[in-house]
């Protein structure tokens, strides 16, 4: 997790504004291309909703939720028995893809 000491504000396009994330987590591309493989339909519409249009590439910033930290956590967890439980705190976040 990294901790900003200023907002860094992603474009949510669906709410038509910026949010603002105190808190987020930097993850390689290939790996996020892998957790968004590993999400049921349900989790992909849900991400789809809060990231329309947004192409996962390096330096795109995404917004994240609750579901995605679960995903998020989950995967690490089992690729690498990294456990990330200030993920699943309910706050939101953003995600940096590296």
């Amino acid at each position: 997790m990294v901790l900003e000491p200023n907002p860094v504000n992603v474009s949510h396009d669906t709410y038509r504004r910026e949010c603002q994330y105190h808190r987020g987590i930097h993850i390689e591309e290939l790996d996020f291309h892998a957790i968004l493989d590993s999400m049921c339909h349900d989790s992909r519409l849900y991400f789809d909703f809060h990231n329309p249009r947004k192409e996962i590439k390096q330096g795109t910033y995404l917004n994240g939720h609750s579901g995605l930290a679960r995903n998020i956590y989950d995967y690490f967890k089992k690729t690498s028995n990294i456990e990330l439980t200030e993920l699943l705190n309910g706050q939101d976040f953003y995600v940096k893809i590296i």
